[in-house]
Order: structure tokens, then C-alpha cells, then sequence
């Protein structure tokens, strides 16, 4: 397969450099190759269940690959990416000894396209894995199709079922990962109010967003409908294009090869939008990551050069340059050490933002424990409404969880743009690309469940009744044989009958009171394991993220460093050369020169006339570049 343009010039950089053995500057050039190899353009199908989230996908691929039925839905991710020969990818968590999972572990087999739908069904269909009981994270799929060979891949994930759905808050976790969001919605109605949050958020997370309607072969007032969404997304304030598409269409177009049939299903549009807004989008953002990346090691061999040549051309100003660049290559050292300002910035605002995550979470989980609680109080004994309830608190803490660890990730950008900023008088404004996980911490948690409710059948009131009743009647009894009646008189069955009765209804509401304290227990427990979980996710991805930048920084540091003292070790050496030397060294530089500026004109080429003035111009003259 030929390489992208990219890729070939970072090939060029390399060579070029080659001579001046700088392996510093050459592990650079390795790393954006082979980040330009491996990334991939990922597309997340989202929606509400049973929209046509995965009969759109298959249209797509033009493949039967995610199952299809009419009255079950997918309950696990199904990643569908480009491979030479169909193959099928099961992820999943492997548990520890205390039922947590500790790793994930990948089985891969080779099933043919005709068999992909049904042998991805066995694991992704909730009635083949309900509950999601084989521990499954995600589905790979892969298939030899055109459209993904470019490094995109489409995410099939589970319905949404609105904000508060558990699925809903786990969609909105993976937001930060990918590079497009597909809204799935089909033409029977409007968009709807947890349909309408999903985008708003959606829209601040990631950088394209676009709406399917889905089924316009079903509904012939489709139109309509896409023109009343179209209203609520601009009194919503979402810049998010509509397609109105028929997969069914689609897929008859596909069986017979016909164009007309094709573009009238509408994918013709959405291929236009995914090949221009989503790849188009990623493909410039690689070839600025490879200009900035090639120009900033070209430009730093350069500036060795020129003060070599300024140190040989101007005898007189020697001392003047050596002056110069050891006060540069004092600062560019300072940038290595532990004192430096952007160290500082940088463990303090993980600090920071590790006790912020923190309360922030805490602060979710005890609301939603006492509102459960509040909840238990109100709706007397807890296990005829359990089912109802323990949803509830698992949707809640769902979204608190997503929510939490969306701002982590929205705040861990901002701290990184934070540390950039030191760096921008040495031209290193672009970030290392923060790849930020969704957690998969409510899957390490165990269910919500009630021991069985206590016995509280007829039998059991009517023998409490009798104990309460036997103690009234030979209570009021004897104290009637006092003034002469018998032990069983109406006073005394009277008052058996008042004690019986209280006796139940105390003991009643101790059996409530009992299963709401347990009850409690379980909601508590259950938030608490949530904390515990969450909490360690985030505080992973911040130690990644911390780990990230220093590394990234502190290798750009010693790159500076390490140019600023080769060009003071030429600087000094010129002093001491003859003058036929100094002619052909002179020379030689000319030469080395000229072949940097050539790599540089065409490193350019990459980008449009103005991305390429951007990506040349110093680093404070131009926003940091934030990768996702």
C-alpha cells in the first residue's frame, strides 16, 4: 500500500537529517511517523434504541456486519475498522479473585462477511449476552472496505435511552475520543429533549457533529420533521448538519449496483460529509502536526548553521554571538530542570485538579445517596419498588460518573494549554495528543442487590397478632379479677384485640424500618464502590496525561538545549580555524543550508498556502495546538 503524503516527507526529513547524527531530533521524526501510521478517525453512532443505529452502520460498510432485529438491541460497542480479510475481535475484561476485572484480553478469529452479523450477535445482542454477562468492553470488526482504509472506523454503541440511561452516560464518557459524532434519529418524530442535551454536550466535546435521520423510506412527511429538527438545532444553538437518509434504500442500491437508487437514498451526502468534514478535517490536522513537527527539527539544524556561518563571516562579532548563545543555551537548560516555571504549572495543576475531580465527585455520589435515601423514607418498604429504584440510582450515578470524568478530561486540556504557554518563545506551542480513555469503572462494580424481604405472610401477622392480643388479654384479665370479673370479660378481649393490632403494626414498621436500613446499606455501598473506581480512573488518566507532558516538554527541552550547544561549541571552534578552513566550511554550510530551506519548501506543500504561513510563523503569533 503507498504511503501518504505525510508519511513520505517525514521519510525525506529523516534522510535529510541523517548526517548530522542527531538522534534526538531523529526519535522526533520516528515518533510523528508513527503517530501519522496508527491514528485512526473515529466515528461514534449514537441515538436513542431502535433508531437504525445498526442497519445505518451496515449501509455504510456496505457489509451485513452489526445484527439487525426488530424487538432486541445491542447492548455492547461494535467497533467496524478496515482489514485486509474480515476478522472478529472480542474484548473483554478479565476478572480477579474479588470478581473486579483486572486487564482486558482480546480473542481474535477470522469469520467470513456472509457469518460477521450472526457471530457478532452471539455477543452483542442482549438476549445472546444479557446484562452483558460475558464482561465484554467492546466488538472489533474487521473488513476490507474503501471507506475505512483511510483510518476510519465506526462505533456501533448501544442505545442511549436519554441522558440518565446508563448507556447514555457511558456514550457520553467515550465523547472525548472520538473525532465525529453520528446523531441517530428516525423520521417518526422530532427530536426530543434528551436528544437535544445529548448534541448541546456533544458539540463542546467534539470537533464534528452531525444528525441522521434515519427511515425516510417509512415516513413520507420526513421532510417535515427534518425541517422542524433543523429549527430546534438552530434555537438550541447547534451548528450540526442534517441528512435524511433510507438504509434500506441504501442497501437495495448495494445488491443491485444501481447510482439512481443509491443517491436517492440520501448516503451519497453523508459519504461527502464523512470524506471532506471528518477525514478531510484529520488528514489537514496530520499534515499540520507533520509540517510543525518537520520545521521545528529542520529550523533548529538551521540555526546551528547560520550562527556557525554569522561566526565565520564576522570574525569581529564572535565574542559578541558566543555571548548570545550562551545566554540562550542557560535559559533552554533551565527549561530541563525540576525549578523550571512549567514544571511548576504543570504538578501543581494536577494537584489541583486531582482534589477538584475529587470533591467534585464526591459531591455528585452524596447528593445522589440522599436523594435515594429520601426516596426509601417516602415510599415505605423498599422491595416492592426495588427494581425501579436501583435503576434509578444506577442511571444517576452513571451520569455523575460521565460527567465527572468528561470535565477531568475538559480540564486536563485546559492545564495542558496552561503549560504550553511557557514554551511559547521556543516555537513548541503544539501539545503531545492527549488520548484520554472512557472509564470503564461502573463495570468493575458489582450489581445493587436485597437480600430476600423477611416473611410477612397472613400466617405470620395473625401469629404476631396472638402474642400481642394473649399478653392484652391476660394483662386486663387479672386486673378485672380484681373487682370481680372473670379473666376473660369484654374489657380484657377488648384490649387483647387493641394490643393485637398495635403489636402488627409495630412490628410492621419495624420490618420497614429494617429494609429500608438495608437498603440504605446497599445504595451507600454501591455509590461508595462507584467513588472508589471512578475516583482511581481519573486519577489514572491525570498521571497519564502529567506523564505525557512532562515527557513531551522535557524532550523538546533537551532538543533546545542540545542545538543551543552545538551552535556555541561552532561558534568557538570557528575562532581557531585557518582561512582556507573557514572557505570551505563556509561553503559546506552553504551547501547543508540550502538543502534544509528545499526540505522546508517542500514540507509546505502539505498544507494550504495559509496553514503552511501558520505553521511557519513562531509559535506566540499563533494559537497552541490542542490535540484531542
Amino acid at each position: 500500500m503507498e504511503l501518504p503524503l505525510p508519511v513520505k516527507a517525514v521519510d525525506l526529513a529523516l534522510s535529510t537529517i541523517a548526517p548530522y547524527r542527531r538522534s534526538d531530533l531523529e526519535a522526533r521524526l520516528q515518533q510523528t511517523r508513527a503517530r501519522l501510521l496508527d491514528d485512526r478517525i473515529r466515528v461514534l453512532v449514537v441515538g436513542e434504541f431502535k433508531q437504525g443505529k445498526s442497519m445505518l452502520v451496515n449501509a455504510l460498510v456496505s457489509g451485513p456486519i452489526c445484527p439487525v432485529y426488530d424487538d432486541v438491541a445491542t447492548s455492547v460497542p461494535t467497533v467496524v475498522r478496515y482489514a485486509a480479510e474480515p476478522s472478529l475481535t472480542v474484548v473483554r475484561h478479565v476478572e480477579g479473585p474479588d470478581g473486579t476485572p483486572v486487564e482486558q484480553r482480546a480473542v481474535r478469529t477470522d469469520v467470513p462477511i456472509p457469518e460477521l452479523a450472526d457471530a457478532v450477535a452471539r455477543h452483542v445482542v442482549e438476549s445472546f449476552n444479557p446484562g452483558n454477562r460475558e464482561r465484554l468492553r467492546h466488538v472489533e470488526v474487521g473488513v476490507p472496505r474503501h471507506l475505512l482504509q483511510a483510518g476510519l472506523e465506526v462505533v456501533d454503541t448501544p442505545g442511549v435511552g436519554g441522558l440518565n440511561s446508563v448507556h447514555g452516560a457511558a456514550t457520553m464518557a467515550a465523547l472525548p475520543t472520538a473525532d465525529a459524532v453520528l446523531l441517530v434519529s428516525d423520521a417518526s418524530q422530532e427530536y426530543t429533549a434528551p436528544e437535544l442535551e445529548f448534541l448541546r454536550q456533544a458539540v463542546r466535546l467534539c470537533p464534528n457533529v452531525a444528525c441522521v435521520l434515519t427511515k425516510t423510506d417509512l415516513y413520507p412527511e420526513w421532510r417535515r420533521i427534518a425541517e422542524l429538527d433543523r429549527g430546534h438545532l438552530r434555537t438550541a444553538g447547534i451548528d450540526a448538519g442534517l441528512f435524511g437518509v433510507s438504509s434500506a434504500v441504501r442497501w437495495q442500491a448495494v445488491l443491485t449496483g444501481d447510482a439512481a437508487l443509491n443517491a436517492e437514498s440520501g448516503f451519497v451526502e453523508l459519504e461527502t460529509y464523512l470524506a471532506e468534514r471528518v477525514l478531510g478535517q484529520a488528514d489537514l490536522l496530520r499534515r499540520r502536526s507533520t509540517v510543525h513537527d518537520v520545521l521545528a527539527v529542520t529550523d533548529q539544524l538551521a540555526d546551528t548553521l547560520r550562527a556557525e556561518k554569522e561566526a565565520r563571516d564576522n570574525p569581529e562579532r564572535v565574542q559578541e554571538l558566543i555571548r548570545d548563545l550562551t545566554e540562550a543555551q542557560a535559559r533552554a537548560a533551565a527549561l530541563k530542570e525540576r525549578s523550571a516555571r512549567w514544571q511548576h504549572t504543570l504538578n501543581d495543576g494536577v494537584a489541583d485538579l486531582n482534589a477538584d475531580i475529587d470533591h467534585d465527585l464526591r459531591d455528585r455520589m452524596r447528593e445522589i445517596t440522599r436523594l435515594a435515601e429520601e426516596e426509601i423514607d417516602s415510599v415505605g418498604d423498599p422491595t416492592r419498588v426495588w427494581e425501579q429504584l436501583s435503576t434509578w440510582v444506577q442511571q444517576q450515578v452513571a451520569t455523575g460518573a460521565s460527567a465527572n470524568f468528561v470535565w477531568a478530561t475538559q480540564r486536563a486540556r485546559w492545564l495542558a494549554q496552561q503549560v504550553a504557554t511557557h514554551f511559547d518563545d521556543q516555537r513548541e506551542a503544539v501539545l503531545p495528543a492527549l488520548k484520554t480513555e472512557a472509564s470503564a469503572a461502573l463495570g468493575s462494580v458489582r450489581e445493587m442487590k436485597v437480600r430476600e424481604a423477611d416473611s410477612w405472610s397472613l400466617g405470620h401477622q395473625a401469629l404476631t397478632g396472638m402474642r400481642g392480643g394473649y399478653i392484652g388479654v391476660l394483662m386486663f384479665g387479672f386486673i378485672g379479677t380484681m373487682v370481680g370479673l372473670t379473666l376473660l370479660n369484654p374489657i380484657s378481649i377488648g384490649a387483647g384485640l387493641l394490643l393485637g393490632g398495635k403489636t402488627i403494626s409495630d412490628e410492621r414498621r419495624r420490618v420497614v424500618a429494617r429494609r429500608q436500613a438495608e437498603a440504605k446499606t446497599v445504595v451507600r455501598r454501591y455509590v461508595d464502590d462507584v467513588s472508589f473506581q471512578v475516583g482511581k480512573d481519573s486519577r489514572d488518566m491525570l498521571r497519564g496525561v502529567q506523564r505525557d507532558l512532562r515527557d513531551h516538554f522535557t524532550a523538546l527541552a533537551e532538543q533546545l538545549n542540545r542545538s543551543l550547544k552545538e551552535s556555541l561549541t561552532s561558534a568557538e571552534r570557528s575562532v581557531t580555524t585557518t582561512r582556507e578552513e573557514t572557505e570551505r566550511r563556509l561553503g559546506e554550510i552553504q551547501t547543508a543550508l540550502a538543502k534544509l530551506e528545499r526540505l522546508q519548501q517542500r514540507v509546505r506543500t502539505l498544507t494550504p498556502e495559509d496553514e503552511a504561513d501558520r505553521a511557519a510563523a513562531p509559535a506566540a503569533a499563533r494559537p497552541v495546538a490542542l490535540a484531542r
